[in-house]
């Protein structure tokens, strides 16, 4: 059955963290879709500076939540900072949550989830450098490659990956996660 996904992203994401989950998800015969603020290109970190640049297919107000089966946030620092104080990125992701479809986020990406008020008691895992934001924030973090929580499918660093990419293929086709929600 043929699915689409979101994946929400700007300037300053981590590379593997949106390239690797979009190759995955696209060998499941899938359609996965670059959403951003800005239109055009974003421009990637890839480690240690900048990576390249990648094609922008909607902006975040030619998108909505029902037209996707699920949502991916890459992490990388400068990423999740700017889309979390982005009101039309939080409601966005929120919405995501509210209609019960699967949310996955990697490294940095959970802190966009704090912003949305998508975390409080919720089973999950970062990168270890935001962990006390996370637990500040009411979430319930541990330390694992991955962890899942009624379709929030975390994981913590690039090394990660295979793991991520596989919850996430799995959780999608589980479909609406009725305990997904804010």
């Amino acid at each position: 059955m043929s699915k689409k996904i979101a994946i929400l992203a700007t300037n300053g994401f981590e590379e593997s963290e949106l390239k690797s989950p979009k190759e995955h998800l696209e060998q499941q015969g899938w359609t996965a879709h670059i959403i951003s603020p800005e239109s055009g290109t974003i421009k990637a970190w890839a480690e240690k500076d900048w990576g390249k640049e990648y094609n922008v297919d909607k902006t975040i107000s030619e998108s909505s939540a029902s037209d996707y089966d699920a949502l991916v946030l890459p992490g990388g620092v400068i990423n999740p900072d700017q889309l979390r104080t982005n009101d039309e990125a939080l409601n966005f992701v929120k919405d995501f949550f509210t209609q019960h479809k699967p949310v996955a986020a990697i490294c940095h990406g959970p802190q966009i989830l704090i912003n949305a008020e998508a975390v409080q008691g919720r089973k999950l895992t970062s990168v270890n450098s935001i962990s006390k934001d996370l637990e500040n924030a009411g979430a319930v973090w541990e330390d694992s490659e991955v962890v899942v929580d009624n379709g929030l499918v975390t994981s913590r660093t690039p090394e990660d990956l295979p793991a991520f990419n596989a919850k996430l293929v799995e959780e999608i086709n589980e479909g609406k996660h009725e305990d997904q929600n804010l």
